[in-house]
C-alpha cells in the first residue's frame, strides 16, 4: 500500500475537519454551555474564594469575653497564620477588660492575598471555584450585548492545609460547606466582542458571615 498517496488523498479531508473544529472551538460568542462554563471559570480564576467577604487589615483586637469575635481568629492562630498576644484595655478610669491582639505571622504573610486596591488590606484565600456543570440558562442569543442568567454547580480543589483543618472549618462553617461537596452558583453573563463574560456572580453561601460575594 502506498502510504504517501493515501496521506495525499486524505490530507484535504483532515485539513477541512481541523478548520471546522477550530471554527467551532473558537466561536466564543455562541450561546452554549461550553462558552458559559469557560466564561465563569475565567472569572473565578481572577476571583479566588476567600475567608472573609471584605478585605481585612491586621493587627486587630477582640474582646476575650466575646467568643464569636475571637473563635475565628483563634482557629487561624492554631494554623500558624496569626499570632496572638493578650492585653488589658481600659473602659473607664477604674475599669478594664481583657483583649486579644491578633497579627499576621510569617506563615500568614506568605499565605496572605493582598488587596491591590487597598494597601494594607487582604484576605486568606483557599482556592478557585471551578464549574462542574451548567444546570440551566435563560434564553439568549449569540448577538453582541445579549445576556443570560446561568445556574451552575462548582467545586474547589487543592485547598491549603489550613483551610481543610477541622479547627478552621468549625470556626468558618461556609468554608466547610464549600469544600465538602459541589455547591450551587448563579451568574449573569453578557456577550461581548471578545465572547461571553461574567458581569456578576453569586454563590450559595454569600449571605453567611465570612463568605465571599463577588459582583
Amino acid at each position: 500500500m502506498n502510504t504517501h498517496l493515501t496521506w495525499k488523498a486524505l490530507r484535504p479531508v483532515a485539513m477541512y475537519a481541523t478548520i471546522i473544529l477550530l471554527e467551532v472551538g473558537c466561536n466564543k460568542k455562541e450561546d452554549n454551555s461550553i462558552n458559559f462554563r469557560s466564561a465563569i471559570d475565567a472569572y473565578y480564576s481572577a476571583h479566588p474564594a476567600c475567608l472573609w467577604s471584605e478585605p481585612a487589615k491586621f493587627p486587630v483586637q477582640a474582646d476575650t469575653s466575646d467568643n464569636s469575635k475571637t473563635a475565628g481568629y483563634d482557629a487561624l492562630v492554631d494554623q500558624g497564620l496569626l499570632v496572638r498576644t493578650t492585653a488589658e484595655k481600659k473602659k473607664m478610669i477604674i475599669a478594664s477588660k481583657q483583649v486579644n491582639n491578633y497579627d499576621l505571622s510569617d506563615k500568614g504573610r506568605s499565605a496572605w492575598t493582598a488587596d491591590v486596591n487597598q494597601p494594607g488590606y487582604g484576605n486568606f484565600c483557599y482556592g478557585n471555584r471551578k464549574v462542574s456543570s451548567i444546570d440551566s440558562s435563560t434564553p439568549t442569543s449569540s448577538a453582541a450585548g445579549a445576556t443570560t442568567q446561568v445556574t451552575y454547580h462548582y467545586t474547589i480543589s487543592e485547598s491549603p492545609a489550613w483551610a481543610t483543618a477541622a479547627e478552621t472549618q468549625n470556626a468558618y462553617p461556609q468554608l466547610h460547606a464549600e469544600l465538602a461537596s459541589p455547591q450551587t452558583g448563579q451568574a449573569t453573563l453578557t456577550n461581548t466582542n471578545n465572547g461571553w463574560q461574567v458581569s456578576s456572580a453569586r454563590t450559595a453561601h454569600n449571605s453567611n458571615p465570612g463568605s465571599q460575594i463577588v459582583e
